[in-house]
């Protein structure tokens, strides 16, 4: 009679898979906020797991960052969960906004470089969806009280928010704006955005 080897079991295999995709991420997220050059290689290493199996996960460099940037902006929407965003004068909520995403955003500017560099600029902002909800919620709650304009669309006021925000980020990086400058040319940049034309404007 021929023996062989007791099965893995499958919840055991997939608990594997889960910790090693968990690794992977964390270790992305790391590297590429410091490097956005840092490879596939350097970050299989990282985690802890060999290129095969990181490969095996996620088959191009493409859908790593595009896992990795997805992972980040998750971690960032949690802390960024604030209700004072909700009840909070709409200017004054913005400028919260604006000065807690730029936090976050600057420690994974460089996150940014990388995926500017594989994924296309829709399918990052597509990653933002749920952060740019909460952006579209403050705006409209802006407009009803008269605070924020309502001569242009919504979802235009909306992306100009996300490309100033990404833009931030690349003139940082970059060596266009300092570190010292950035928090207020967004938050200037963004509230004569969204209050040119306003009940009450000058």
């Amino acid at each position: 009679m021929v023996r062989t080897a007791p099965r893995q079991p499958v919840p055991a295999r997939r608990a594997d898979a889960e910790r090693n995709i968990a690794a992977i991420l964390e270790a992305g997220t790391r590297l590429l906020s410091s490097d956005p050059s840092a490879s596939v290689a350097d970050i299989a290493k990282a985690a802890g797991v060999g290129r095969v199996t990181l490969y095996g996960h996620f088959p191009s460099r493409e859908a790593l960052v595009d896992a990795v940037m997805d992972h980040a902006v998750g971690l960032a929407d949690a802390v960024l969960e604030d209700p004072s965003l909700d009840t909070a004068p709409p200017p004054e909520a913005m400028i919260r906004l604006l000065r807690s995403s730029w936090e976050i955003l600057d420690r994974h500017r460089r996150l940014f470089v990388a995926a500017d560099r594989v994924i296309a600029t829709e399918r990052i902002r597509q990653h933002h969806e749920g952060p740019l909800r909460r952006v579209e919620r403050l705006i409209e709650r802006g407009r009803r009280g008269g605070d924020f304009r309502t001569d242009l669309p919504l979802q235009w006021l909306v992306t100009a928010f996300f490309s100033v925000v990404h833009s931030a980020a690349q003139e940082r990086e970059a060596g266009r704006l300092a570190p010292e400058e950035v928090e207020h040319v967004l938050v200037t940049t963004v509230l004569s955005l969204l209050t040119s034309g306003a009940r009450g404007s000058a």
